[in-house]
């Protein structure tokens, strides 16, 4: 009882606390949410997903025509799925291939030295007709290489990326090819992806969140603008000669990022498909979460800072969009994480006995606003009724994202900055990270 009584009086003075210390020290307290977190991912974003319920509507008739053209076209597709060890995954993303509402495509299935049970399951789906090409390298090159190999293989118009581990609502495949009648110069189309396995616990329920945070939502609101940074890996359509202007994928970790910045320098444009939608497992340990994160962070130094820096300089080729899309990269995902850790030790330091007021404050701040932000996924779900479930790991988003992530990637970009880790990372052959380190990529 005693304790309980505590924790109320404790509770009641964080309020007593936000009520008396006036604006100048709320300012000074609070300036980070206000400054960044609020503007960018509430206000802005209601203000965008407004003007885009609106154009929606004057674009219904664009995209109608799109589709009859599309249908009346008939383009063969070419749907390439690299992976390794996949066996597990790979029946259910064919069964969801052969269900899709468009049928004029070929299956290449890309084993990139696998050692489980895939040779074995896609040889018996070749000899049943439900793949149309099973490819296999005997030593691992990783998985650009296992894309390209699919990719000289390949007669369709339009490829299409799948990750072995994802699979499709039925009329996926459709929705993001309709995009390349609706502007002849769009070059690559993002699909919509969403977690599969949510209920698996609570770690992919709060990723399950943040991909609805960052691809539902944030994909829609940087492709807008003409900001649109990755075409990901797990169900991206490209067009057939823009792969092979720029020589393909090359190598990751962050291959589907570079493949986006390599198609935006042709002039071409990139664009989010809503409706094209493809579900994904994600990690459901800690350890093999982190490992995802620290190489996807590791990603945006090496490629962002390092190999497409050219971006940055004023030549020939200079493209205000590519510019502000890198440049808004790594304000958001780098420069504000290396700014979040200075406020929270500025604020550690300079008001040591407040700073018990001031964090509680700020986290309540922080649920608040991924309430705002859970609130217009919901405005624009495809599965309103099932994703509101998600609503009850909001209170824990300011934890995973505000504290873990933030560690998670700082860590990643210090480690790259100085020690070139991702060179070095299993996800890649060794052979073939050390030819990418000695020619720059």
């Amino acid at each position: 009882m005693n304790d309980f009584l505590k924790y109320i009086t404790e509770f009641s003075d964080i309020f007593l606390f936000w009520k008396t210390i006036g604006l100048s020290k709320f300012t000074r307290f609070f300036w980070y949410f206000f400054i960044f977190e609020l503007p960018r991912y509430v206000l802005f974003d209601f203000v965008v997903l407004v003007l885009l319920g609106i154009k929606n509507i004057t674009k219904r008739k664009k995209q109608k025509y799109a589709r009859e053209l599309f249908l009346k076209e008939s383009p063969k597709l070419s749907i390439i799925v690299p992976g390794k060890d996949e066996g597990k995954h790979i029946l259910k993303l064919v069964t969801s291939l052969r269900e899709q509402t468009y049928k004029n495509f070929e299956i290449i299935i890309v084993d990139d030295g696998s050692i489980d049970d895939t040779p074995v399951i896609c040889r018996s789906l070749l000899r049943k007709g439900e793949i149309d090409r099973y490819l296999r390298n005997e030593v691992r090159g990783g998985k650009a290489s296992a894309a390209n190999f699919g990719l000289n293989y390949a007669t369709g118009e339009y490829i299409i990326h799948i990750d072995a581990d994802s699979s499709l609502d039925r009329d996926a495949i459709e929705n993001i090819v309709i995009p390349f009648y609706m502007d002849r110069r769009i070059g690559a189309v993002a699909g919509n992806v969403k977690v599969r396995n949510y209920r698996e616990g609570i770690l992919p329920a709060l990723q399950a969140i943040e991909y609805l945070k960052s691809i539902s939502i944030g994909r829609r609101i940087t492709s807008f603008f003409s900001l649109l940074r990755i075409v990901s890996g797990a169900f991206g359509a490209f067009r057939r000669d823009a792969l092979k202007k720029v020589g393909g994928w090359d190598v990751g970790p962050g291959l589907d990022g570079d493949i986006t910045v390599k198609i935006r320098k042709t002039k071409l444009k990139v664009y989010f498909e809503p409706k094209a939608i493809c579900f994904t497992s994600v990690p459901t340990t800690l350890k093999a979460l982190t490992k995802q994160r620290v190489r996807w962070g590791r990603s945006l130094i090496r490629f962002r800072f390092r190999k497409h820096r050219d971006i940055f300089m004023p030549n020939e080729n200079f493209n205000f969009f590519n510019l502000l899309s890198s440049f808004e990269n790594i304000f958001y995902s780098f420069l504000l994480d290396i700014n979040w850790l200075f406020y929270i030790v500025d604020i550690l330091i300079s008001f040591p006995h407040t700073a018990k007021y001031i964090i509680p404050i700020n986290y309540l701040l922080y649920i608040l606003s991924n309430f705002a932000q859970f609130i217009f996924i919901l405005s624009v779900s495809e599965r309103r009724k099932e994703e509101a479930q998600l609503a009850i790991y909001l209170p824990l988003m300011p934890l995973y994202m505000g504290i873990y992530m933030r560690l998670v990637r700082t860590w990643a970009y210090f480690t790259e900055i100085f020690f070139r880790y991702s060179y070095r990372d299993p996800w890649n052959p060794t052979k073939v990270s050390k030819k990418a380190k000695e020619i720059g990529i």
